[in-house]
């Protein structure tokens, strides 16, 4: 059985958190955006476009560590 605190378990923690994050900027473009402010919205969009491409390659990673790790 695996640790609590095993390299996988650790990572999908991490990785639950970076797409809280991605939601929580994603709310703050539209506010700033709604508010007259689409050179800020844009500098997020740019932030959260480089959290969405790591997202990906975090979720790839993890499915290996998994598939290593076994039952």
């Amino acid at each position: 059985m695996a640790s609590d605190y095993s390299l996988p378990a650790v990572l999908e923690k991490m990785y639950e958190n970076q797409l809280a994050l991605e939601a929580a900027l994603m709310e703050l473009v539209l506010w700033a955006e709604d508010r007259g402010a689409p050179t800020v919205g844009d500098n997020i969009r740019g932030s959260l476009h480089t959290l969405g491409e790591n997202a990906g390659y975090i979720r790839q990673g993890l499915a290996r560590l998994r598939q290593q790790e076994g039952p």
